[in-house]
């Protein structure tokens, strides 16, 4: 699967959830950096996002993860 399509999915699911757009999605993107992303939101989010692309996050793959980024490459490397 392409990145683009990647980006675009986990931006309508963060939109979804977060109820709001006011952000850019990229690389170095954290949840510090996005207003409402707590840590309630953020299972919701990788909830969804294990839905939307029909996979399964491991705990120690979910904490691994430092940014946008590393969530993007590990979606490409599952899907």
């Amino acid at each position: 699967m392409e990145l683009h399509t990647i980006k675009n999915k986990v931006k309508d699911v963060l939109t979804s959830i977060l109820e709001h757009n006011n952000f850019e999605i990229h690389d170095e993107l954290t949840a510090k950096d996005v207003d409402g992303w707590n840590s309630l939101s953020h299972m919701m989010i990788i909830t969804k996002i294990e839905e939307e692309f029909n996979i399964k996050f491991k705990l120690r793959e979910l904490n691994k993860l430092k940014n946008m980024g590393a969530l993007v490459t590990l979606i490409q490397n599952k899907a």
